[in-house]
């Protein structure tokens, strides 16, 4: 791991609203972070980031030991929810700035629904926003959210994916193959 600057702003709590939306992605109305995660989970507006360096490398992050839904595993490079009236676009411009202190360009590439639960503790059920983007600068991480990260080659994080699956978020799985197997221009282009 690259050592950069660090933040420690918090940026998220369990009470902030989100969007709840139907399988179309139409907003039904807002309810507690907390609440969306409860049980079984209630379907919600959510995205994902992979950001790559100039020289392909994926940057990831593992999860702070806080998080109610699996801490300490690893995932891409960020992901959140709009708050309720945020813009999508807006929503991923913040985050990213707010969890690793980047701007990037970023671009939208698909949109899936997932359902992952977590023993107990809790579920996420999302309609998830995926983007890409690059970077030529390090990241400045926020320690309320992030306990580590590093930039990755492809064919390693498909490797350490291979012989340790359990690591890492069920979403960030999902999203890698479907990249990889579905979109793999699109990463190159991104890179």
């Amino acid at each position: 791991m690259t050592r950069a600057a660090t933040q420690s702003e918090i940026v998220s709590s369990d009470d902030e609203a989100l969007i709840r939306v139907d399988g179309n992605d139409r907003p039904i109305g807002q309810l507690s972070k907390s609440a969306c995660h409860d049980g079984a989970g209630l379907l919600h507006r959510a995205f994902s980031l992979f950001v790559f360096n100039r020289k392909g490398e994926l940057l990831i992050q593992q999860r702070h030991t806080s998080k109610r839904l699996w801490p300490a595993y690893w995932s891409n490079s960020c992901c959140s929810h709009p708050r309720a009236g945020e813009d999508i676009d807006i929503a991923v411009a913040r985050r990213l700035h707010e969890e690793l202190g980047l701007e990037a360009k970023l671009r939208f590439v698909y949109k899936f629904e997932y359902r992952a639960e977590f023993g107990t503790l809790g579920t996420e059920h999302e309609l998830c926003s995926v983007f890409v983007g690059r970077t030529e600068r390090e990241p400045a991480i926020n320690t309320n959210e992030i306990a580590a990260w590093k930039w990755i080659a492809p064919d390693a994080l498909d490797r350490e994916l291979a012989q340790t699956p359990a690591a890492f978020t069920p979403w960030f799985k999902m999203e890698w193959e479907r990249l990889r197997t579905d979109l793999p221009d699109l990463l190159l282009r991104a890179s």
